[in-house]
């Protein structure tokens, strides 16, 4: 059954039109809310979780809409970006009072549970205050989980976890969604996404740019037209070399060095360096022009 329904859903503050038109549909297992920062990724969590109202269109949870609706939160669990937690209380102390606002019938040992599932057993009698910044990201997840909801909302989860904290909730909300839940996550890290997800839904600037399957959207990705600038021991002679390859598209020669477009990404990285060595010519500097998230997500929209 469908957990999460948006249709044509906007919302605007004032004159600033934060989500556009965006519909989508997210069921179980986990789902990648991917884009740069400011693209209405936040505001698509707080509208599913019920703290905000579409400005127009339709967003339900379970059938019913999520606004004015506290029932969900006995199936919803929403962890934010920005810090929610009293630094005063301790990692069990702040888990423990969220089972029991949810009035669980043992919230001792629920808050026991969740904490294991984090890995933060070790340092829940501590306060905090003295977390660092991965700490109370997983304490949060903690409290998120405590009443074992069917839909999980995480708001850029990864934030200040080493390796080792990413791989651990990493396969935790794998596992989790295995099992049926249904879990969407924002992100503006590609690999986080790449590594967790076989779904994403990509927004930009408020529009839904992409939808689907992860793997299809990354080879649209990286099949678009890309911009490097190169810079060696002879511009001139390399961009003779270039000019007529299949997957150079244009060459032009300026005062920082040589810039190249090319519609084959991995025939130009994998040609480049061998044509360069052939020519007798060296590779000083070899850099994409264009890696930024919002020109990615850019390329997605016009295509």
């Amino acid at each position: 059954m469908t957990a999460i329904e948006l249709r044509n859903v906007s919302r605007w503050y004032g004159n600033v039109v934060a989500v556009n038109d965006v519909t989508m549909t997210i069921g179980p297992g986990v789902t990648g809310l991917l884009g740069p920062n400011g693209a209405g990724k936040s505001t698509i969590l707080h509208m599913i979780a019920g703290f905000l109202q579409p400005s127009r269109g339709e967003l339900v949870v379970g059938s019913r809409p999520s606004w004015q609706n506290p029932a969900i939160y006995r199936r919803l669990g929403l962890v934010p970006e920005r810090d929610s937690v009293y630094a005063f209380l301790t990692g069990e102390q702040f888990v423990l009072a969220t089972a029991k606002l949810h009035e669980l019938a043992d919230p001792g040992a629920a808050a026991l549970r969740a904490i294991a599932m984090t890995d933060m057993a070790d340092a829940a009698g501590r306060r905090v205050a003295t977390y660092s910044k991965g700490m109370r990201q997983r304490i949060k997840v903690a409290a998120a989980l405590v009443h074992d909801p069917e839909i999980i909302l995480l708001d850029e989860p990864f934030n200040g976890m080493d390796p080792r904290q990413r791989i651990h909730m990493m396969e935790l909300l794998g596992k989790l969604g295995a099992e049926g839940r249904v879990i969407l996550f924002s992100s503006h890290v590609l690999e986080e996404v790449e590594r967790l997800s076989g779904t994403i839904q990509v927004m930009v600037a408020g529009r839904l740019a992409a939808s689907g399957d992860f793997r299809a959207i990354r080879r649209l990705m990286t099949s678009r037209p890309h911009v490097f600038l190169i810079r060696s021991s002879d511009d001139r002679r390399l961009a003779a070399a270039l000019i007529g390859r299949p997957e150079v598209a244009a060459v032009e020669l300026g005062p920082a060095g040589l810039q190249v477009r090319t519609s084959d990404f991995g025939a130009f990285c994998a040609q480049i360096a061998v044509l360069a060595r052939d020519s007798g010519i060296r590779l000083r500097e070899l850099l994409p022009t264009d890696e930024s998230l919002e020109s990615v997500f850019g390329y997605l929209i016009a295509n």
